[in-house]
C-alpha cells in the first residue's frame, strides 16, 4: 500500500470520527445539562417586624434565594421582632406560587420551636427553601411568605 493511501484513508477516518462526535455532543449534552431558576416574591409579617440584623435595624420585605439547582436547600436567616402590644406565638404561610406547580416541587419550613415572643422581644429564624431533585418545567418562581404574630 502506498504512503499517500495510508495518509487518505487516515484523513477520511479523521474527518468521520469528528462529524460523529460533532452528531452526538447535542444529544450528549441534552441528558446532562442541569436547570436552574431564580426567585422573586415577598415577605410579609402581622404584628411583627422582619429584620436582616440581630439589633432590628434593617427591615427585610422580601429575599433573593438565588440560582437554585434540583435537589438542592437554601437557608435565609431573619430576626422577628413582635410589635403587637402582648406576647404572642408566631405562624407563617407560604402563598401566591408562580407558577402554581412550583409548590409541588419545593417546600418552605422554619426552625421556629412556637415559644411565645413578649413584646418588643426578637428571635433568629432561620428559613429554608427545598427544591425536590425531580422538579421540571420551572425557570423562575415566586411567591410570598407571611408571618402572623397571635396571642
Amino acid at each position: 500500500m502506498r504512503k499517500e493511501g495510508i495518509v487518505a484513508g487516515a484523513a477520511v477516518a479523521l474527518v468521520i470520527y469528528t462529524l460523529s462526535l460533532s452528531m452526538l455532543s447535542p444529544a450528549m449534552s441534552a441528558t446532562t445539562t442541569s436547570r436552574t431558576f431564580s426567585n422573586s416574591g415577598s415577605l410579609k409579617g402581622i404584628g411583627v417586624g422582619i429584620y436582616q440584623y440581630q439589633n432590628c435595624t434593617s427591615p427585610v420585605s422580601s429575599f433573593n434565594w438565588g440560582t437554585l439547582d434540583p435537589g438542592s436547600k437554601v437557608n435565609k436567616t431573619v430576626y422577628i421582632r413582635n410589635e403587637g402590644n402582648s406576647p404572642a406565638t408566631l405562624s407563617m404561610a407560604a402563598s401566591n406560587w408562580n407558577p402554581s406547580s412550583a409548590s409541588s416541587y419545593m417546600t418552605l419550613s422554619w426552625n421556629y420551636g412556637g415559644q411565645t415572643l413578649n413584646v418588643g422581644a426578637s428571635i433568629q429564624v432561620k428559613f429554608t427553601l427545598s427544591v425536590s431533585a425531580t422538579v421540571s418545567g420551572i425557570t423562575n418562581f415566586s411567591f410570598d411568605i407571611t408571618i402572623t404574630a397571635s396571642g
